[in-house]
Parts: C-alpha cells; structure tokens; sequence
C-alpha cells in the first residue's frame, strides 16, 4: 500500500509529497521545503517512519517546487530527476524566483539528475509511477500516475477547478490544456489527483467542473 504524506511549504505554499510503502523505500516528490522548521519536518517524518530515500522526482523545474533539492540531496544523496525537456526551466529557477517574488532568496540547487521520458517508468520500492508529460505550465511540466494506486501528482498542471498558470517563460495554454485534456482527463474517473498547491481532486471531479477543460 501507497503512504502519501504532504508537506505545505514555503512562502508559495507549495505541496512536497513524501510516498512511501511497505518496503520502507520512499520517494520525494517536488521538495519545496524553504523554512528550517519545514526542512526539520520532513526529515523527522522519513527518520520516525524508518523511510530510505531513494529518488526525488520533480515535476517541473520551478523555483517553489526545487527550494528544498540542496536540503535533499545533502541529508540523502539525491539529485533531483525531471523530464528532459526540463532542464533549462530549472537552471533558470534563480532568475525565475527574482521575476515572481522580486527580491533575492538564499536558492541553491544542486545538478539535476537523471533525466527520464514521457511514458518512462520510476520505481521505488514495490510502486511504479508513470510519467506523463503534460508541457505548457513549464515545457517539461509532468505528472506521476501510479495505476495501481489510482492517483495522480500534477505538479501545476492541474489543480483542483483549475490550471496552471501559462504566463510564464516557456508556458502555452494551448498545449496545457490539450494535454490535460488528451493524457490526464482519460484516466478513471475515481483517480486521485495530488496538485502542487491547494488541496486534492479526481478526475471525475475535474472532468465534470474544470472550467478550463470544457
């Protein structure tokens, strides 16, 4: 069975996932974590839980979603892995985080990992979580669907009644929604969707009140 822990952090109030199972093996999902206290958190959690840490998946590049990568890979040894297509998204997180917020943040970010691909399989543990490519947030902004779990981490692809933001460098409506609506709105009705920000969905839900996916 599938852990799912959430973490709402720093100033963006960013959702970082901590998925772990039976195995003790876990993974990270988009570590936000900016605060001392919020770093704290998650490593008393994995600590108390006996977790091992064995990825950190990011699922886009963004500055609120990488400001806990160094705080990974320091305490664990991980580099954070993203779609291919990603890379210059988050070797501009610095620059993105002047742009938005308007002033200098301590952000460190470590190299980023192995890359993977639309449609790859990550694996930690006895799970397996699908990458779907869901670009137009970010270039290569993804979501982790776990098929036996039935649920689904959007990242600021999808949220609950809502999209991600398109104003962005590299962002296009246009291809956001079409791949939410292709890739992400065909999958079973009862699948959870975890975003990254606010609180949970389905795809029936979205599916039924999504204003932007009519």
């Amino acid at each position: 069975m599938l852990h799912i822990q959430r973490f709402i952090v720093n100033m963006i109030e960013e959702n970082c996932y901590v998925l772990s199972d039976e195995t003790g093996e876990a993974a990270i999902i988009d570590c936000g974590a900016f605060f001392p206290e919020e770093k704290e958190s998650i490593r008393q959690y994995i600590e108390q839980n006996n977790l091992r840490p064995k990825r950190l998946l990011n699922t886009h590049g963004h500055f609120d979603h990488v400001f806990g990568a160094a705080f990974v890979h320091d305490t664990y040894g991980l580099l954070p892995e993203m779609l291919t297509a990603e890379a210059d998204t988050y070797a501009a997180a610095a620059g993105q985080m002047r742009m938005f917020l308007h002033r200098d943040l301590p952000l460190a970010t470590p190299p980023a990992g192995p890359a993977f691909n639309d449609g790859d399989l990550l694996t930690f543990g006895s799970h397996t979580l699908r990458a779907i490519a869901t670009p137009g947030h970010t270039p290569g902004g993804v979501c982790f669907y776990c098929e036996a779990e039935g649920c689904l981490f959007s990242g600021d692809s999808l949220f609950r009644h809502a999209i991600g933001r398109t104003d962005l460098p590299g962002g296009s409506e246009a291809a956001l929604v079409g791949s939410l609506r292709a890739r992400v709105l065909t999958l079973p009705d009862d699948v959870r969707v975890f975003p990254g920000h606010g609180d949970e969905t389905t795809i029936g839900e979205e599916r039924r009140a999504n204003f932007y996916l009519q």
